[in-house]
């Protein structure tokens, strides 16, 4: 099991969690500013009538999604591949754009050739 993978059991309180209904993410470094929770507040000290502030969904429509900047998927798919799926997401969206930014400059590079 990888160090990430280890620090998100160790830290659940740090651990982000989405809405299965609308998508929305509460988490608990930022808090809720429509129901007044301030930052820092792990996700099972929030009140138990507390609703997701998109689409008013209980607590119990929320999934533990990890904390930020993990690598996504399954804890036991992160050692498969090329090494890629241990990339968290804003490393992937570099590895991507910059690869297509590379293809565009060698593209553009062949009106260069007479």
């Amino acid at each position: 099991m990888s160090e990430q993978a280890e620090q998100a059991v160790e830290t659940p309180e740090l651990d982000r969690y989405e809405c299965r209904a609308c998508g929305y993410v509460y988490e608990p470094e930022k808090g809720d500013d429509k129901y007044h929770i301030v930052a820092g507040t792990a996700f099972a000290e929030l009140p138990v009538n507390w609703r997701c502030p998109v689409c008013s969904a209980k607590k119990a429509a929320f999934a533990n999604i990890g904390p930020a900047g993990s690598a996504s998927g399954f804890k036991e798919n992160l050692s498969y591949g090329l090494g890629v799926n241990t990339l968290t997401p804003g490393q992937k969206n570099i590895l991507i754009f910059g690869m297509l930014a590379l293809g565009f400059l060698f593209f553009i590079s062949l009106y260069g050739l007479q």
